[in-house]
């Protein structure tokens, strides 16, 4: 930090298990990459190439070096594994992890049906190759899961080899944990959190009321993903409560 504060909250150091920052790159150009690295580098843990923009994104080895050099983990969306999966090339999608020296994969079914237990048996055949992070909702606002399914998928998913599990909302933040408002489902955060440890899910949060809602109630060292590069260091400082939205909540 540039100087000192007292009563400031304590963040984890990196590489962090928790307090995760994943950002979401939606097709960052090499340039726009090393700006990014420059700014929040030190603020962001892992970054996800967002559903299946790594199909389309020139240069993607070089752009994937970059983050690695900087000591970033980086995967693929978890719509490109979806649409392997749904094209039956299952086989496929490993050999272009290893092409690509990928150390992480995402699982999800936010856009195809799978049966559960077959979803399960993905992340487990993966998870002898890479670090899996799985999804848990839909990406269809018309399809409400209770709490008790949610709490079912997640804790099958991490007993099948999941580090974390993502709570779906889109990039929009309107899905999933969400209304299509964008306000939180908070009976339902509630009820996931007295059967998942907090530390095993990662919250996606892309709009800043969403982001203030989960630090309040959890922490600063809450997991938050699916946030945009310009918004790592105002959600740092919103963490910190250096910005107005949590500035008296830490000073409590």
């Amino acid at each position: 930090m540039n100087y000192h504060l007292n009563n400031i909250p304590e963040r984890a150091a990196k590489p962090r298990d928790k307090g995760i920052t994943m950002v979401m790159d939606k097709g960052l150009s090499l340039r726009e990459v090393e700006n990014f690295l420059e700014v929040a580098g030190p603020y962001t843990d892992i970054v996800k190439l967002g559903w299946a923009t790594s199909y389309l994104t020139p240069n993607l080895k070089e752009k994937l070096k970059l983050y690695r050099d900087a000591g970033i983990p980086v995967y693929f969306g978890g719509t490109l594994f979806e649409a392997f999966v749904v094209r039956n090339q299952f086989d496929d999608y490993c050999r272009v992890l290893e092409e690509f020296g990928m150390e992480y994969a995402e699982v999800s079914d936010g856009s195809i049906e799978i049966e559960h237990d077959v979803k399960c048996g993905y992340i487990q055949k993966l998870s002898k190759q890479v670090t899996v992070i799985s999804e848990v909702g839909s990406k269809d606002s018309q399809k409400i899961f209770a709490p008790y399914k949610w709490i079912n998928l997640m804790r099958a998913e991490i007993e099948a080899g999941s580090w974390k599990v993502i709570a779906e909302a889109r990039e929009g933040g309107n899905v999933g944990i969400y209304r299509d408002s964008g306000e939180v489902r908070q009976g339902l955060v509630d009820e996931i959190l007295t059967q998942i440890p907090e530390d095993k899910i990662i919250w996606e949060a892309p709009i800043k009321a969403q982001q203030v809602w989960f630090i309040t109630l959890i922490g600063a060292n809450v997991n938050l993903g699916n946030i945009a590069p310009t918004e790592v260091i105002p959600l740092e400082t919103i963490r910190l409560g250096l910005r107005g939205d949590t500035f008296d909540h830490f000073l409590k």
